[in-house]
């Protein structure tokens, strides 16, 4: 089974970018499609963005299409999400997860989660 871990996290202003990393260990990063979820204070988590196990099919949620960019290396067992152009309602946890090949976009079709990452933007 895969084991991931998120960093990248961290405090920026509103328009500001940081670099997300997924590191996995434990498998064969290219069996997995990964995908990137956030969960805000009082509020469910929600599906960020995905990609399929080898970059050719990637989706977005609408609230971030264009500002944020999903990718993977997996010569480097690592993933990826860009997030730029920042806004105070961005602000939440982001978890990186796992699942079988193919991609998903539904929380409970990945079977395999980080411990999460905090991304706070102040206005």
């Amino acid at each position: 089974q895969v084991q991931l871990v998120e960093s990248g996290g961290g405090l920026v202003q509103a328009g500001g970018s940081l670099r997300l990393s997924c590191a996995a260990s434990g498998d064969t990063f290219s069996n997995y499609a990964m995908g990137w979820f956030r969960q805000a204070p009082g509020k469910e988590r929600e599906f960020v963005a995905a990609i399929n196990w080898n970059g050719n099919n990637i989706d977005y949620a609408a609230s971030v299409k264009g500002r944020f960019t999903i990718s993977r290396d997996n010569a480097k067992n690592t993933g990826y999400l860009h997030v730029n152009n920042l806004r105070p309602e961005d602000t939440a946890v982001y978890y990186c997860a796992a699942r079988w090949f193919t991609i998903a976009t539904m929380s409970h079709d990945f079977a395999f989660w980080g411990r999460g990452t905090q991304v706070t933007v102040s206005s």
